[in-house]
């Protein structure tokens, strides 16, 4: 399946994104996304993105999941071959160049933090929870920890408000056509 963006920076995908409040997922949706994960999905609040296909690719996650644990990460990658993709780019040491580069570049580490602050908006817009107040995912705002929490936000939010999660899915290799891949 390809996945694409309504913008070119994401090359040939077509993603369906949605921005908060979400609809509530269907009893489907939750069945897919709990495939995807290998595990019940919980939370689920939204589908933030959406391959080419319908499947899922970005979850919305409640910031307090039902048994009452605090949940920070709010767009929560779950398209497996997504998911492949970050993983790939974090196991070559991807997050040192990007660390690097936000060190250099004063203007990426000021749009990482615009980042970091939609992330969290977005995020209490469905719950505040006090636990997780300011904290938003993938080391914002001041560097780069996990690049599928980063890859998540970026697809969610569409091109152009997360930059370093832009910039892993432009070297993810997955754009075009990743599923062929192996």
């Amino acid at each position: 399946m390809l996945i694409e963006t309504q913008n070119d920076l994401y090359d040939e995908r077509t993603l369906t994104v949605t921005r908060p409040p979400y609809e509530t997922p269907s009893d489907a949706d939750i069945a897919m996304v709990s495939e995807q994960l290998g595990r019940e999905a919980r939370g689920v609040v939204g589908i933030a993105a959406r391959a080419s296909d319908g499947a899922p690719a970005v979850v919305a996650t409640a910031p307090r999941l039902p048994d009452g644990t605090p949940f920070p990460t709010f767009y929560y990658l779950c398209h497996p071959e997504a998911v492949a993709a970050a993983s790939r780019l974090e196991a070559v040491g991807m997050m040192v160049e990007f660390n690097e580069m936000l060190a250099e570049d004063e203007q990426l580490r000021a749009q990482y933090e615009r980042a970091h602050e939609q992330y969290i908006a977005d995020r209490d817009s469905v719950g505040e929870v006090p636990e997780v107040a300011g904290i938003s995912a993938g080391g914002m705002p001041t560097r780069v920890k996990c690049l599928h929490a980063l890859m998540g936000h970026a697809l969610a939010a569409g091109p152009g408000v997360n930059p370093i999660g832009d910039l892993a899915i432009e070297r993810s290799g997955w754009q075009r056509g990743a599923e062929s891949e192996g």
